[in-house]
């Protein structure tokens, strides 16, 4: 799985288990997930372009470096998605914001649509998908077609959390697009939920549980 990246770093994992401790209440829990998802914000940017500058300092003039335009939608997953769009907007400030909207169909565990609201440009943009967690991977995979029926060609998909038959089924089905997380668990367990993993991330993030 060549385009899967971990982002490995003292804070993301220091937050990271404050944020799996099953005392974490949902206002904490929040505020780490804004967190977690500015510090990998910076790893999935790595990539921006930037161009040169002619400025001058207090001392001389000089040519720097300043990022080149480049066009971002942010589309979290919602509900759980929603959690990570402040601290990805706080790095892109200008990026637009999209939604999609999915639930897992307890009994098939199918991805199931309710809404959808992209930006109108979508297509010349580039998009990265937000999920805290990534566990069987089908409403990632979901998202991604939407994207691409949409004319989106440039695509990045960034969790919290990933198991390996999340990232199997990704893969297996979108392997250029690139996965960005801060840890791979161990497994799913039966009732499809990632081990050791942090519960249900929708419903600590808006207190449902």
């Amino acid at each position: 799985m060549q385009n899967v990246t971990v982002v490995d770093h003292p804070l993301v994992a220091h937050k990271l288990t404050h944020l799996r401790k099953m005392e974490t209440p949902s206002r904490e829990f929040r505020e780490l997930v804004k967190e977690l998802s500015s510090l990998m914000a910076w790893e999935v940017t790595k990539h921006f372009p930037l161009k040169d500058v002619d400025i001058e300092t207090p001392i001389c003039k000089t040519t720097q470096k300043v990022l080149a335009e480049k066009d971002v939608v942010i589309v979290p997953i919602l509900r759980a998605g929603l959690g990570m769009v402040e601290g990805f907007t706080n790095i892109i400030p200008k990026a637009k914001i999209g939604h999609v909207g999915l639930y897992r169909d307890p009994e098939t565990l199918k991805a199931v649509e309710y809404y959808k609201k992209l930006p109108t440009d979508i297509s010349e943009r580039e998009a990265i998908i937000v999920d805290p967690m990534l566990a069987t991977g089908v409403s990632v995979i979901y998202t991604i077609k939407i994207l691409k029926d949409a004319g989106c060609k440039n695509i990045k998909v960034v969790h919290i959390l990933a198991c390996p038959e999340g990232l199997k089924a990704v893969t297996a089905a979108y392997p250029e697009i690139p996965i960005f997380c801060a840890a791979i668990d161990d497994r799913l367990n039966e009732h499809a939920y990632i081990v050791p993993g942090l519960g249900d991330a929708g419903d600590r993030l808006f207190g449902t549980k």
